[in-house]
C-alpha cells in the first residue's frame, strides 16, 4: 500500500455534518484513530495542526504531531489540505508535505459515504505508514503504530455509529 496515491472509503451511519466535526473538531479527534487534538483555521490558507494528548505528553511527545495548511473548504462535503506527520519512522522528517482530501457525500441508502484521498507523491515512508505497511494497532503513544487511514476510518466509523472505539 505505498502508492503514490491511496484512496480510502468507509460508509458510515451519520450525517455529513457529524462526520465534518469529527474531522475537523478536537473534542471528536481526541477519540478516535491516534487521539490527537485537531486545530483547524477553515479557511483557505488557514493553517491546521494536531496537539498532543495526555497521553502523547505522558510518552514524551510535546509538539505537533501534524501540521499543514487548509487548500480548500466546503463544509460539510470537501477539506483538502496539506498534511505532514511530525512523529514517525526515521526519515520521514525529510519527506515533503502531502495533500490529503476529504470527500462526505450522503447516499440514498448507504449512509454517507467518506472517501480519503491521499497524495503521498515524493514520500515513500509516508506512504508505507498510512497505508499501513508497519501495521502496529497495539502500539501506545509514541511507539510506531501503523495502522494508518484503514484503522482511522475504522475506528471513526464505530464511534460515530456505536458511541466506543475499536480499542478502548
Amino acid at each position: 500500500m505505498t502508492n503514490t496515491v491511496q484512496v480510502h472509503r468507509v460508509y458510515i451511519k451519520a450525517t455529513p455534518e457529524r462526520i465534518w466535526d469529527a474531522i475537523t473538531q478536537p473534542e471528536w479527534s481526541q477519540k478516535y484513530g491516534y487521539t490527537g487534538l485537531v486545530d483547524f483555521d477553515l479557511k483557505v490558507g488557514g493553517k491546521h495542526r494536531t496537539r498532543p494528548t495526555q497521553a502523547f505528553i505522558d510518552a514524551g511527545m510535546t509538539g505537533d504531531l501534524v501540521d499543514g495548511e487548509v487548500l480548500e473548504v466546503d463544509p460539510p462535503r470537501k477539506l483538502v489540505i496539506t498534511w505532514k506527520l511530525l512523529m514517525g519512522i526515521d526519515g520521514m522528517e525529510s519527506e515533503p508535505y502531502t495533500t490529503v482530501t476529504y470527500d462526505i457525500e450522503a447516499t440514498k441508502t448507504a449512509g454517507t459515504r467518506l472517501t480519503v484521498t491521499h497524495d503521498l507523491t515524493g514520500a515513500p515512508l509516508t506512504a508505507e505508514m498510512v497505508g499501513g505497511v508497519h501495521e502496529n494497532i497495539d502500539a501506545g503513544p509514541g511507539e510506531n503504530a501503523g495502522g494508518g487511514w484503514a484503522w482511522v476510518l475504522s475506528d471513526l466509523k464505530s464511534l460515530l455509529e456505536t458511541g466506543e472505539i475499536l480499542v478502548p
